[in-house]
């Protein structure tokens, strides 16, 4: 009966110190920092809007591509 005491101890321990160590829900990942919104503009053969960076510069204006650019009858400008 004493080893069954000690051992039930020693199980008791055991499990206190599992629970204690238990994993934890990972941390919430913090807000990652808002961007500034780039200017909006549109393309002159097609009508669409696009960021300011991602659009092709031409001589007569703003395209959202070099087909529309070429279809414009505009070139690089210089």
């Amino acid at each position: 009966m004493k080893y069954l005491l000690i051992l039930l101890l020693v199980l008791v321990v055991i499990w206190a110190v599992k629970r204690g160590r238990a994993p934890k829900s990972p941390p919430t990942p913090s807000k990652p920092e808002a961007s500034t919104p780039s200017e909006m503009v549109t393309c002159a053969q097609c009508g669409l809007h696009l960021p300011q960076d991602e659009a092709v510069s031409g001589q007569k204006g703003l395209y959202c591509s070099t087909d529309h650019r070429a279809a414009a009858h505009d070139r690089n400008p210089v």
